[in-house]
């Protein structure tokens, strides 16, 4: 299973560190779909495209933005794209993504997708988010395997989870943990901590206010098990923010080689 960090250019050095295998955080949708990038280093090389829909204008010719993709993927030796879309699927993102993937195809390229778009594009590489606050991880990842036709037609979107829910937690949704905020709170309240083995993270309690609260996060380690689960039952890919996993790298990638778990 290949293991990618998601950087973008000024990331690229540091990260780099860690021989990971990298997409390439850089490119977005612009006016007249074009296709909008950051400055690269010039030795960018390898790796895939990623590209973003964030204020994503509508995309009147999804040829040309194909086009454009498949230019820049020779440019750079790309092997293959990866549509880090995170809006509600709009129709003419739908088209370009069905597009894209059959023009990357023809080019024994790659695309990587979220799953509401998987559908569009039955070659593509379906992205299956890990950060899971109920159900069991093992069972979810075999539930999306039987569904999409096997666990290499998929790859994992590894979210580093931090999440704060008040109990009981009806609605299965919680408060986002920033980092520091993250910090403070294992600091002031020095937690007995847990490991659940259904959802793959670790976990505590605490009491404020005469409420109950339940953290479930990530570290180094879990989200090293999360791997290594996706890689022994097959999984085509995964990927990493690098500002998630920036301050755990030296555990979490220590003596993986380069980039394949």
């Amino acid at each position: 299973m290949q293991t990618y960090l998601a950087v973008t250019p000024e990331e690229l050095r540091e990260a780099g560190k860690y021989g990971r295998a990298f997409a390439h955080v850089a490119y977005r949708i612009g006016p007249g779909s074009t296709l909008l990038r950051q400055n690269l280093l010039l030795q960018t090389r390898g790796g895939l495209l990623s590209v973003s829909d964030r204020e994503a204008p509508h995309i009147e010719e999804p040829q040309a933005l194909c086009a454009a993709v498949l230019r820049e993927c020779g440019r750079r030796g790309y092997g293959g794209v990866l549509l880090d879309f995170e809006e509600r699927p709009r129709r003419d993102c739908l088209a370009f993504a069905e597009q894209l993937g059959r023009a990357l195809a023809s080019s024994r390229r790659t695309l990587y997708l979220p799953e509401d778009y998987a559908h569009t594009v039955p070659g593509g590489i379906a992205l299956l988010c890990t950060a899971l606050s109920g159900g069991n991880f093992v069972n979810r990842l075999q539930e999306a395997a039987a569904a999409r036709g096997g666990a290499a037609r998929l790859a994992l979107d590894v979210q580093r989870l931090r999440m704060d829910f008040r109990l009981p937690a009806r609605s299965g949704e919680g408060e986002p943990l920033a980092e520091e905020s993250f910090r403070r709170l294992v600091e002031r309240e020095e937690p007995a901590v847990f490991f659940s083995q259904d959802l793959c993270a670790r976990y505590f309690t605490y009491n404020r206010d005469g409420e109950t609260h339940f953290v479930l996060y990530d570290d180094a380690e879990t989200l090293a098990r999360k791997l290594r689960t996706g890689n022994r039952m097959g999984f085509a890919a995964a990927f990493l923010m690098w500002p998630e996993v920036r301050d755990i790298a030296g555990k979490l990638f220590s003596g993986r080689g380069n980039g394949s778990v």
